[in-house]
C-alpha cells in the first residue's frame, strides 16, 4: 500500500527520494519500494523519516498491509548466513493456508485408506 501521508510530506518539505534514502542509508530504488509499499517500513526508519521532516510519526505513518517473514539463508561457503526480509501480502499467505490444509486432509484420507 503506497505510503501516501509520507509521500505528500516529503514532497510538502521539497525533499527527494533519494534524500530520505541517504539519511536511511539505503538506496534510492529500495527506498522507493517502500514508499510504494513493496516493502515494509520499520520503526526506526519511520522515526528517522520524521525527525529529518520535523513531522510527527503520527501525522506520516499508514498501518502495513503485508506480514513480513525473516529467513535465515545459509548458503555453503558463509559462515554466518545473511538475514533477509520478505514482504508477501497477507492474500497469498492466506492462500497458501488453505492450501496446506487441502494438503494435511488428503494426507490423513490417504493414511486411512492404507
Amino acid at each position: 500500500m503506497e505510503k501516501k501521508k509520507l509521500i505528500q510530506a516529503r514532497k510538502q518539505k521539497g525533499f527527494t527520494q533519494k534524500d530520505i534514502a541517504e539519511i536511511l542509508c539505503m538506496g534510492m530504488s529500495n527506498y522507493s519500494r517502500k514508499e510504494k509499499g513493496i516493502l515494509s517500513m520499520r520503526n526506526e526508519e519511520w522515526e528517522k523519516i520524521a525527525e529529518f521532516l520535523g513531522v510527527p510519526v503520527e501525522e506520516m505513518h499508514e498501518q502495513e498491509e503485508a506480514q513480513i517473514i525473516i529467513c535465515k539463508d545459509q548458503a555453503v561457503g558463509i559462515i554466518n548466513g545473511t538475514n533477509n526480509v520478505y514482504t508477501i501480502p497477507e492474500h497469498i499467505l492466506e492462500s497458501q493456508r488453505k492450501y496446506i490444509k487441502m494438503l494435511e486432509a488428503e494426507n490423513e484420507e490417504l493414511k486411512r485408506k492404507k
